[in-house]
């Protein structure tokens, strides 16, 4: 045990561990913040999807040799986050088939261009570490860290700034939309920050995790409370202790920092379910 804190406070000390515990806490409160809205509103799976469009839009990003990515991430992610959420009501594809469509068409796609436009002699490895966030979280600089801080400081104020409508958006859309709350400029809020938030995650998880991020800290936190705001506050805690967990387990252990923290995460709900249980 002795040996193992030594060889974490010797870690810790590195630059690229400071960074990645920073981003790492940063994604994850973030995560679990927007996570409750979206399990209420039965939409867990969207960021399974948008995930993969990020990936799709990172091939496209990686063909054109862009120095950085985030141009062509963002605006594509933000824009598919709007029809999958706000748009969904007027279109003849709805809900689940819409984004079952989008993430497979989009991770094919992605997927076809790495190989046909390959960035680098080792493409298997490339499209390994985007879909699982194997090494990208170890490999941050400066810029991209407080690219991270800049957008999760936006993400936490527009969601306590807007608190109250988010809330009432989520619980009863019909309601709020009866009393005078702009339910569709809402929704339009909450599509922007998922899709902030998926591209964020890309860096910690991969691709293919990110909907662990946002389902199991909501789903964990409902096992034990049943108010709104205990449940955010508790999904918020529990996200950000799974992600540092996740993140000195992997350095310590060498595994794969993303499916590390989701180990981590499944744990923890279990052990949440365990306490509902008793609870009741």
């Amino acid at each position: 045990m002795s040996e193992l804190f030594m060889k974490l406070s010797a870690y810790i000390h590195y630059p690229f561990v400071q960074y990645a515990l920073i981003a790492g806490v940063l994604i994850a409160l973030c995560s679990s913040l927007l996570g409750v809205t979206l399990v209420l509103k039965r939409f867990s799976f969207i960021g399974d999807g948008l995930s993969h469009v990020a990936f799709g839009a990172m091939a496209v990003a990686t063909v054109l040799k862009l120095t950085n990515d985030m141009i062509i991430i963002l605006p594509v992610t933000v824009i598919s986050a709007i029809l999958l959420l706000a748009g969904g009501k007027n279109r003849k594809i709805k809900g689940d088939a819409a984004i079952a469509m989008i993430s497979v068409g989009s991770l094919a796609i992605g997927y076809l261009i790495m190989n046909v436009f390959p960035g680098s002699s080792n493409v298997s490895g490339d499209v390994c570490t985007t879909l699982f966030g194997s090494t990208s979280i170890l490999t941050l600089s400066k810029l991209d860290v407080w690219l991270c801080v800049g957008l999760s400081i936006v993400v936490i104020a527009i969601f306590v700034i807007f608190y109250n409508k988010i809330f009432a958006v989520t619980f009863d859309e019909s309601f709020a939309k009866a009393t005078g709350v702009n339910s569709g400029a809402y929704n339009l809020l909450i599509a922007i920050i998922i899709a902030v938030i998926i591209v964020l995650a890309m860096n910690l998880v991969g691709s293919l995790l990110i909907s662990a991020l946002v389902i199991f800290p909501a789903l964990s936190a409902m096992r034990v409370f049943k108010n709104f705001k205990s449940v955010t506050i508790c999904s918020a805690v529990f996200s950000v202790i799974c992600a540092l967990l996740g993140i000195l387990v992997s350095i310590l252990m060498s595994t794969p920092v993303g499916s590390t923290i989701v180990a981590i995460d499944i744990a923890g709900f279990a052990l949440f379910s365990l306490i509902g249980t008793f609870k009741r």
